[in-house]
């Protein structure tokens, strides 16, 4: 494998860890853990279409929702499609699935993700959009 390859292959798995931690941390209420995911300047815009401008308004809105936050049954995410905007932009198509003793809901969130000097992979503008089945 050569070395283009490979680092593409590393920063597809790095990114894959980063949506592996939001699952985590939202499944275990870890404000902290989930807000350290983000980029400073990051934009977010939740499932119900409020939008969130700065890491201080992600974090102000996190802290009071998250901790309150509750739901039956368990809740996944997987990165299902990644594509290279430039070689330290992402855009990563998220399948979010609710699985409850009702039955299953999705979410399809799109993370625009950018690579820091660091090497770290962040979330910088994210938009999670609920799957409708009608």
């Amino acid at each position: 494998m050569d070395t283009e390859n490979a680092d593409i292959n590393a920063d597809i798995k790095a990114i894959e860890e980063v949506v592996a931690t939001v699952e985590r941390t939202q499944g275990a209420k870890d404000v902290e853990g989930f807000l350290a995911l983000f980029h400073p300047d990051a934009l977010w815009t939740t499932g119900h279409g409020k939008v969130l401008i700065g890491f201080d308004a992600i974090a102000e809105f996190t802290r009071a929702v998250l901790p309150a936050a509750s739901w039956d049954g368990e809740i996944t995410y997987e990165a299902v499609h990644t594509q290279f905007l430039r070689p330290d932009v992402a855009a990563v198509k998220v399948r979010q699935v609710h699985h409850s003793p009702e039955g299953e809901t999705e979410g399809a969130p799109l993370y625009v993700m950018t690579k820091q000097d660091d090497g770290r992979w962040l979330l910088h503008a994210c938009q999670n959009t609920a799957v409708r089945t009608e």
